[in-house]
């Protein structure tokens, strides 16, 4: 979450409502940033409040975003249905948590868990969370080797390339692990196996492999870099395990990438994570855990707590957090199956090649991505344009569209892109956006650049 800090100005910041949602109170001025002293009523409250969140933008028109923007009439029901239930109560809900059983099932299934080891694993707030437990199996999986080893266990690594997400820096940063990362180079976008390889040695926690980068959307190829591991185990010994980052392609490429191996069908990966309110296709924020087998999960970060009545083994980082997300992944799975899922996800890979195909027809654009692995596609600007992506975002965001623009890491901070992620497949939406699109490209034609206003790096 963003840090705020204590504002001076407590005392002179008001809100003022609109006198005509405020004639029958008392409330013609309240603070911004201490309590009132005294109540107001509920709708005024209300209409204070909706006012001021209508300066935000149109969630579906968020292009940046991969989190769910919309579910179904039903789906919304039945998470208001569940607002109030804690997922962490599994006593007093247990219908929940036996709905949170059957969607770890599920998963372990589609990632194709063996049926004799089975799949062990849990719901999280998000794929932050997931990243965070699946780091610490990892990091205490190497540390008890290294003992029964008899050698030191000070100076723990996990490689990474340096495209992940923050939540691994924010891992290796809370649980003193060395961030090992391998900068991208020239036309590699994210990590490569021979380059996770030379980063590792017998202090190596792990590999984290990016099954969907967020800043272009391709896949970085998992089974290449477990085979250049089992190699690099048969030369050396050194056993080293690998970890999928599948926050947004683990719900993408069991449907629409079936052939392609990345999941626990590699003997060497040892956990997957993945987002629920992503293409899981639930509201945030939910995500999930798997390891392998009970054997990929030290017994010894397992907490077991019965304050609630009965036994209840738990492994999170936090404790109360909302049951209705859990419901509604539950209601995803029975809606839409193996073939909703194909369709819907297939869908959106379509739409999102559709619009990359006709961005580089338009001849003013490169294209990094194409939407061919999560449907997300990148472009840059040619060399020779008279604005760049900056310019372009800031004249698209007139219109409501949402778009990020952003540098790309090291070594390749020279490059900058606009991403954008196709969530619905809607062919409809593709044409509006790529309409006004065509019109910001005239309309930089005739002014030149210079709109755009935040030129750092992209903090997905």
């Amino acid at each position: 979450m963003a840090l705020h800090h204590k504002s001076s100005a407590a005392e002179t910041e008001l809100l003022a409502g609109d006198a005509l949602f405020l004639l029958d109170t008392d409330c013609d001025h309240v603070p911004r940033l201490r309590l009132p002293d005294a109540p107001m009523p509920a709708e005024a409250a209300y209409r204070l409040i909706h006012e001021e969140l209508t300066l935000d933008g149109n969630a579906r028109l968020n292009l940046a975003t991969f989190v769910t923007t919309w579910m179904e009439p039903e789906a919304d029901r039945l998470m208001s249905e569940c607002a109030d239930k804690n997922m962490i109560d599994k006593d007093e809900y247990p219908q929940t948590a036996e709905l949170e059983r059957r969607c770890v099932n599920i998963l372990a299934d589609l990632w194709h868990a063996s049926d004799r080891d089975g799949g062990t694993g849990c719901s999280t707030t998000g794929s932050s969370e997931a990243c965070m437990l699946a780091g610490m199996a990892l990091k205490r999986r190497w540390r008890a080797r290294r003992r029964a080893e008899g050698k030191g266990t000070a100076n723990p690594n996990i490689v990474m390339g340096t495209n992940v997400q923050v939540c691994w820096e924010k891992f290796a940063n809370y649980f003193e692990v060395e961030p090992r990362l391998v900068p991208i180079e020239g036309d590699r976008y994210h990590l490569g196996a021979a380059e996770a390889v030379d980063a590792c040695d017998e202090n190596t926690i792990g590999v984290v492999a990016i099954l969907g980068s967020t800043f272009d959307g391709s896949y970085e190829p998992v089974a290449d870099i477990a085979g250049a591991l089992d190699d690099l185990q048969a030369r050396t010994g050194i056993d080293i395990p690998v970890h999928v980052d599948g926050a947004s392609g683990a719900m993408i490429a069991p449907f629409v990438d079936p052939e392609l191996l990345w999941d626990f069908r590699l003997p060497r990966v040892a956990s997957i994570n993945t987002s629920g309110h992503k293409y899981g296709r639930v509201y945030p924020g939910v995500g999930w855990i798997i390891w392998r087998d009970a054997a990929a999960l030290p017994e010894e970060l397992v907490f077991h707590v019965n304050y609630l009545g009965g036994d209840m083994p738990t492994f999170a980082l936090n404790f109360s957090r909302p049951g209705a997300q859990v419901a509604v992944q539950y209601y995803n799975f029975l809606r839409l199956g193996r073939d909703g899922y194909r369709a819907v996800q297939q869908g959106c890979r379509n739409v999102a090649m559709y619009g990359a195909e006709q961005v580089a027809a338009t001849g003013r654009f490169d294209l990094l991505t194409d939407g061919s692995e999560l449907p997300v596609f990148a472009f840059t600007t040619k060399p020779d344009s008279k604005f760049d992506v900056f310019d372009l975002s800031a004249h698209l965001r007139e219109r409501g569209w949402q778009v990020p623009a952003y540098t790309f890491p090291a070594n390749r901070t020279d490059l900058a892109a606009c991403r954008v992620v196709v969530r619905q497949g809607s062919r409809d939406a593709a044409d509006l956006f790529l309409d006004d699109l065509g019109r910001a490209v005239a309309a930089l034609d005739r002014t030149g650049g210079g709109m755009g206003e935040h030129r750092s790096s992209f903090h997905h």
